[in-house]
C-alpha cells in the first residue's frame, strides 16, 4: 500500500507539465486523483489514462480556477466521486514575461487572475472542505527570490501566493491542516523559454534543468504524513539556483 492510500487529491492544472507529474506521483502513492483542467480535455483524459493504466484511480474535471463557481463545482464533483478532498494542490498558473514598461493592463489581469485569484479561490474552498489533518499546497516560483528583469508581473503574482500560505497556515493550524508552497526553478515544461533553457544549466549548482518529477516528488512529500510538522513554508525546488 502507498503512503497516500485512501486519500483523495485535487490537482489544478493537472493535465500537463508539472501538474501532470504531480497527478501521476500522487496516484502512485495510492491517492485517488482529480485532474482539474481549464480547456484541453484531450490532455486531461491522457493524464487519467496514464494513472489508470498504472492501476490507479483518477477522473478529469473541467474548471476555470479564476471562476468561483467553477472551483466550487470542482470540489462538489470530487465529493460525489471520491468523497472528502484530503489533499489540494493549487498548481494552475500562467507565465507573463515582459518588462514592466511594456506590460499592459491585460497582461496584469491575466497573470493575477490565474496565479493569484485562482490560488485564492482554490485555497479558500480547500480551507472549507479539507478534513482535519489535510494538506493544502500552492505554487510560488524561485523567480520571486531571483528578481530577474521581465518577470515583474509574474513574480508579484507569485509573491502573493507566499503570503496566502503564511497566513492560511496559521488560520488552519488548530485543525492540523498544513499549508505550504513549492517554488520551482527552471523546469523542463512548455513554460520554460529558450533563453532560460540555455542559461539554467550554467547558473544552477546541480548543472541541469529541473524535471517535472523533481517537483512532483517534493509535492508528494508535503502531501504525506512525513511532512506533518511542516507548515507555512515555501520550499525551493530549484537545484540551488535561488
Amino acid at each position: 500500500m502507498g503512503r497516500l492510500t485512501g486519500k483523495t487529491a485535487i490537482v489544478t492544472g493537472g493535465s500537463r507539465g508539472i501538474g501532470r507529474a504531480i497527478v501521476e506521483r500522487l496516484a502512485r502513492d495510492g491517492a485517488a486523483v482529480v485532474v482539474a483542467y481549464a480547456s484541453n480535455r484531450e490532455q486531461a483524459s491522457a493524464a487519467v489514462r496514464a494513472v489508470e493504466s498504472a492501476g490507479g484511480k483518477a477522473i478529469a474535471v473541467q474548471a476555470d480556477v479564476t471562476r468561483a463557481e467553477d472551483v466550487r463545482r470542482l470540489f462538489e464533483e470530487t465529493g460525489q466521486r471520491f468523497g472528502i478532498s484530503d489533499i489540494v494542490v493549487a498548481n494552475a498558473g500562467t507565465l507573463v514575461n515582459k518588462p514592466l514598461v511594456e506590460a499592459t493592463v491585460e497582461d496584469f489581469e491575466r497573470g493575477f487572475a490565474v496565479n493569484t485569484r485562482g490560488t485564492f479561490l482554490t485555497f479558500a474552498e480547500a480551507a472549507r472542505r479539507v478534513p482535519d489533518g489535510g494538506r493544502i499546497i500552492g505554487f510560488s516560483s524561485s523567480l520571486v527570490r531571483l528578481g530577474r528583469p521581465g518577470f515583474g508581473l509574474y513574480t508579484a503574482s507569485k509573491a502573493a501566493v507566499e503570503q496566502f500560505v503564511t497566513i492560511l497556515a496559521k488560520e488552519l493550524g488548530p485543525r492540523g491542516v498544513t499549508v505550504n508552497a513549492v517554488a520551482p526553478g527552471p523546469t523542463d515544461t512548455e513554460m520554460l523559454g529558450e533563453a532560460s533553457r540555455r542559461l539554467a544549466p550554467q547558473i544552477t549548482p546541480l548543472g541541469r534543468i529541473g524535471r517535472p518529477d523533481d517537483i512532483a516528488d517534493v509535492v508528494a512529500f508535503l502531501a504525506s504524513d512525513e511532512a506533518r510538522w511542516i507548515t507555512g513554508q515555501v520550499i525551493g525546488a530549484n537545484g540551488g539556483v535561488a
